[in-house]
């Protein structure tokens, strides 16, 4: 027998007898449960032995399990067992975001729900969080960012225009801009700002660990009524807008499989070939993260249209070539 199902049987036992004021036989569990009733049987007097406040009473006849009133009262939190794995699960997740406010909060809040329960609780909790891992991939340190967070939350949620000092990857300059905030966005391992700025009239992405000063002004601004954060970013293929543009990539039957059981773009479409290769088309807002996309697959990706991504694909192939030649 699986220990998660264990687990998950004896949490729903517990779950049952604190939800019962009269108490329940074993007969009346396996029954809820769709176990055999010896089972239960054996799961309560386990669950006795580890410390929890059960007991039973006989009544007309009849063994009932009964939680102690005091131990009834004391789990306020009507949690599950798979809400309370999800839990200990987005702890994992959340490891990425180490150093923010998100974190220490989900800290502060999963702290608080241990102390409403009895210490035989946490002790069997554990034993759930042994059966739980969140593997990462490498991540931002993103302690530095704790202020301009927390600022460009309270601009946004005030209404108040920001204004940065902003550094541009591509140009290597650093450029002073008015921004008003719409939304804090975190993508790939990385916290990004949607707003519009000033400087360029339009609604553009900021990456915040490129910005190197912050402050509040005075000014206010108003949010479109129209304006959807995910309507706007479903045509990037990742972070960065560009001119809007057609692609299609041929995927090797190979790795055919791996690009199908992914959603990579809202507007994707998967055409199946003759030879189990793969046809991948969609409407991409830009091609420059498309591009590196391509890359990472090697020579099981070619890039059929539009002819300037192709090209910049062989500008590439030709120049990893010839750097492993010299």
């Amino acid at each position: 027998m699986a220990r998660g199902d264990q687990l998950s049987r004896q949490w729903r036992i517990l779950q049952s007898l604190i939800a019962s004021r009269r108490g329940k036989t074993a007969a009346d569990l396996a029954r809820e449960l769709e176990y055999h009733w010896r089972t239960v049987y054996r799961d309560l007097e386990a669950l006795q032995q580890a410390g929890f406040p059960i007991f039973t009473d006989r009544v007309e006849g009849k063994n009932f399990w009964r939680m102690l009133d005091s131990a009834r009262h004391s789990i306020p939190i009507p949690l599950n067992l798979t809400e309370l794995m999800a839990l200990y699960f987005s702890r994992g997740m959340m490891m990425v975001l180490k150093n923010t406010v998100y974190y220490e909060s989900l800290q502060s809040f999963f702290q608080k729900v241990k102390a409403t329960l009895p210490p035989a609780t946490i002790d069997y909790l554990e034993k759930i969080e042994e059966t739980l891992e969140v593997g990462s991939r490498p991540f931002k340190q993103f302690g530095q960012l704790r202020d301009w967070i927390e600022m460009i939350s309270e601009a946004a949620i005030h209404r108040k225009i920001i204004e940065i000092d902003y550094f541009t990857m591509s140009r290597k300059e650093k450029t002073r801009r008015k921004v008003a905030p719409y939304k804090i966005w975190f993508f790939d391992g990385a916290f990004y700002l949607i707003g519009n700025c000033r400087l360029r009239q339009d609604i553009r992405v900021f990456a915040l660990d490129r910005i190197r000063e912050l402050a509040i002004t005075g000014e206010t601004f108003e949010m479109p009524e129209d304006f959807r954060a995910e309507d706007f970013m479903r045509t990037s293929f990742g972070v960065f807008h560009g001119k809007p543009q057609q692609v299609r990539i041929r995927f090797a039957a190979d790795v055919a499989g791996y690009i199908r059981e992914k959603t990579w773009h809202a507007a994707q479409k998967i055409l199946p070939q003759k030879d189990g290769s793969i046809v991948f088309e969609a409407r991409v807002a830009g091609t420059d993260e498309i591009k590196f996309w391509v890359l990472s697959w090697g020579s099981k990706a070619q890039v059929l249209s539009p002819a300037s991504l192709r090209n910049e694909i062989l500008s590439e192939a030709e120049a990893m070539l010839h750097s492993y030649q010299t």
